[in-house]
């Protein structure tokens, strides 16, 4: 199931000058990977005379690799992107993506420097991140008869339940959103309140509800 974890809270950036060489590291909040390569594109975009603009992103909860990314753009295969993911996979954090630009300074770094330039480029972000935290929601809807809604709605902040549509027709129908793993032991908490009376659909929602 999925739970609740930490994501960038805003775009974050950070820069270092080594051996002449300027690495500028930005980090940010990439809930898809269509948001992480647009978030790419965009500093290329900024940085469009920069050497190279390498970059690496974790799409889902930390340490997750079943939507990631990374590349070298450029610099020696494997001292720039990888190195970069690594540090995104062990950081605790979900749903980011960090883009390292670098301003070539006339002196070589060598294979080892530039995986110590790149990866502490993140490192170092990372240190200095603020973060929020993500909730994967669902939407559930409740359709109840009348002489339950009251007992329903006081039911809801238990729950940590927002009503977000309601209508009164025969029967009243709640849409309902509220963290992932609140969802079933409110379902049961429903069927047992209206003893039964009480259908309910569930529709998984990607973005949390503090993805404003």
């Amino acid at each position: 199931m999925l739970t609740r974890y930490p994501v960038p809270a805003e775009t974050h950036r950070v820069e270092e000058v080594i051996r002449r060489s300027r690495f500028i590291t930005t980090v940010a909040y990439a809930p898809t990977v269509e948001a992480a390569r647009a978030f790419i594109d965009a500093i290329r975009a900024e940085f469009s005379d920069a050497t190279h603009n390498c970059w690496a992103y974790l799409v889902g909860p930390p340490g997750s690799t079943a939507q990631i990314g990374y590349s070298d753009d450029g610099e020696p295969h494997g001292t720039a992107g990888k190195p970069m993911f690594t540090v995104l996979q062990h950081s605790g954090v979900g749903d980011i993506v960090a883009v390292v630009t670098r301003y070539y300074g006339g002196t070589k770094l060598g294979k080892g420097g530039l995986v110590r330039a790149y990866s502490g480029g993140v490192q170092q972000a990372l240190e200095s991140l603020p973060t929020r935290e993500y909730v994967p929601t669902v939407d559930l809807t409740v359709v109840i008869d009348y002489a339950h809604v009251t007992p329903v709605q006081r039911l809801l902040p238990e729950f940590e339940a927002a009503i977000v549509e309601q209508t009164y027709a025969a029967d009243v129908t709640l849409r309902l959103r509220l963290p992932v793993e609140q969802a079933r032991p409110l379902e049961e908490r429903l069927i047992g309140l209206t003893n039964g009376q009480v259908l309910v659909t569930w529709e998984y929602s990607r973005e949390g509800k503090n993805d404003e």
